[in-house]
């Protein structure tokens, strides 16, 4: 079942009942939140097939049902409280000494973002809060409710994540202050005391469920599909859901006080699967937060990375990419975002009638090794401002990679 989670507004949430990788059929689920917010947990039970076995829930599709009004409730709960006392955030003290270390994280509590915050910062001088939409991780630094946020960018299976790359673009003052490269470990999680032969359907985020597949059919049960694997954890522990297994995060489980039935459940390729996140902040914060170096292990290396456009486009990458190459600077990522300022651009055909020809634009971004104030790193970046239209450093850092 796909489920799209409700905005904290009233809205409909579509949802997708799957059974073992086959859509059954198709309903659509209105939460509406009313002035008296009602804790009686029975809920209307839309129709459905019926199903051998009951279940706390009854079927899936009602367990749908359920995690659209109480997520719905639980938003508007949550926007009451922002409204009322400031939100989830930790209040801003304007930059007092020995005051908690407060970093923002993307998604939900129990999400892998928190997981990799409490890699990051694993002091218990840090004060970690959700955002729950990505572009407030790059608001509450600029308005000092934050000194650090913490962004997925990219799982090694599934590529990038472009949508905080946009952001990053868009939000000039902040910058990428470090990263942390960390081995997935998805993990199947329950009711504690609830058997294992009880166990009925998996839920989880689409992803999560495509690193699963091969377990999955191991496993013979009904999968379905939830928008957040964090949230359905939450809903399962605090419904005592028994015979609903989460893949979720170990954060989750402690979170929430589910048992982990299987680590490790996805499946194994070949070079492993892992996660990329990014340490964001203000040039001004940047001294003494750095990334935690206390787990063994780790490998470390100087990273920067740079967005630039080009006047001939794709076309003049290579001699990008020579300047930095000829002076012994490693690029180690190539990658390119929609030129928002500049979404097209003309050229001519040539000289004989031909006209123009117009192309989309494009803002390039290298990872290079080393740091921007290295002679070699410095060199290029004041070569790369003779060619290009625009050129900026989204950070210069340290990137972190935890093999296990």
């Amino acid at each position: 079942m796909a489920l799209r989670l409700p905005p904290p507004a009233a809205s409909a949430a579509n949802i997708t009942s799957k059974n073992r990788g086959r859509f059954a059929g198709r309903i659509d689920i209105r939460a509406a939140a009313n002035q008296k917010v009602e804790h009686d947990r029975s809920r209307e039970v839309f129709t459905s097939r019926p199903r051998k076995s009951p279940s706390p829930l009854g079927t899936a599709e009602e367990m749908a049902s359920r995690l659209g009004h109480d997520i719905a409730v639980a938003n508007l709960e949550r926007l009451f409280r922002q409204q009322t006392a400031g939100g989830d955030r930790p209040p801003a003290d304007g930059g007092s000494s020995g005051r908690p270390v407060r970093v923002a994280y993307q998604g939900s509590r129990g999400s892998y973002c928190q997981e990799a915050a409490a890699r990051a910062f694993p002091s218990s001088a840090c004060e970690a809060f959700p955002c729950a939409h990505m572009e407030d991780a790059f608001a509450v630094l600029e308005d000092h409710s934050a000194d650090r946020a913490v962004v997925p960018a990219e799982n090694s299976l599934d590529g990038p994540i472009d949508r905080n790359l946009d952001l990053l673009l868009r939000h000039p003052g902040v910058r990428i202050l470090g990263e942390l490269v960390l081995p997935v470990n998805h993990c199947l999680l329950s009711l504690p005391g609830a058997p294992r032969s009880g166990l009925r359907r998996v839920i989880s985020h689409p992803q999560a469920l495509s690193h699963c597949r091969r377990s999955l059919e191991a496993l013979d049960l009904e999968v379905d599909e939830v928008c957040s694997a964090a949230e359905a954890a939450q809903f399962v522990a605090e419904n005592r859901v028994a015979d609903t297994a989460v893949i979720g995060s170990k954060m989750a489980a402690r979170e929430f006080g589910l048992w982990v039935l299987e680590p490790d459940f996805q499946d194994q390729h070949l070079g492993g699967n892992f996660n990329r996140f990014l340490q964001l902040g203000l040039p001004s914060h940047a001294q003494g937060l750095s990334l935690s170096s206390s787990t063994s292990g780790r490998r470390s290396e100087q990273k920067t990375t740079v967005a630039f456009t080009l006047e001939n486009g794709a076309s003049d990458l290579f001699r990008a990419m020579w300047i930095f190459e000829s002076r012994g600077v490693k690029v180690l990522r190539v990658d390119h975002r929609p030129n928002r300022a500049k979404p097209l651009r003309v050229v001519e055909r040539g000289g004989d009638g031909l006209g123009t020809a117009t192309y989309l634009d494009y803002v390039f971004v290298l990872d290079l090794v080393g740091s921007a104030s290295d002679p070699a790193v410095e060199a290029a970046l004041g070569h790369m401002k003779e060619i290009a239209a625009f050129v900026r450093v989204l950070g210069s850092y340290v990137s972190t990679c935890h093999p296990r």
